[in-house]
């Protein structure tokens, strides 16, 4: 099994995820304001489970792969944060890329905790990662995650479709995060 790395910020520990904390997870993915612009639907628990294990095994095959987010005051469970590659059915492609995404609970959004957390994911994608771009797929009416990707250095690179929605492919180079 390989070792998911925790990382620290002020707020937040990113971490390997633990099954105690699956009913928090699957419960995020039911969230209307976490499913909005992630396919719209909520994810059944069965659907939610196989995206847990999803989210561990990448670890073990691609040697990067998502952090689940904890709010370090409370030790709750808020979201995931990090990387993946899904082998999209998307043009222009972005397989083979470190795909970054992070969703974090209702109640820790507009705070600045995805930010700090990919800010975070990503210093460790420039130490450990693979390729020289890091890219992610947004809806583009979610405003709210565009915004943390531009903070992060991410630009549009192309306007695409993934399981009938429309999507905005965006980009950065996998070099540190510089502070805004």
């Amino acid at each position: 099994m390989v070792e998911i790395p925790p990382l620290l910020t002020p707020r937040l520990r990113l971490r390997g995820y633990r099954s105690d904390e699956f009913d928090a997870y699957a419960a995020m993915w039911s969230e209307a304001a976490v499913i909005r612009f992630i396919g719209g639907t909520p994810l059944p628990r069965e659907a939610a489970w196989s995206r847990f294990l999803r989210q561990i095994g990448l670890w073990h095959h691609l040697g990067f792969g998502f952090f689940a987010v904890e709010d370090r005051e409370t030790g709750a469970f808020i979201g995931e944060a990090g990387f993946h590659d899904l082998k999209r059915a998307i043009s222009p492609s972005i397989e083979g890329t470190m795909e970054a995404g992070w969703a974090l609970v209702g109640a820790a959004q507009g705070r600045g905790l995805a930010e700090e957390a990919m800010r975070a994911a990503l210093d460790w994608a420039a130490r450990h990662g693979t390729g020289e771009r890091v890219t992610c797929i947004i809806h583009p009416e979610h405003t709210a995650s565009l915004h943390v990707a531009g903070k992060l250095g991410f630009v549009a690179f192309g306007d695409g479709t993934y399981q009938g929605h429309p999507m905005t492919l965006l980009e950065r180079p996998r070099v540190p995060v510089t502070r805004s």
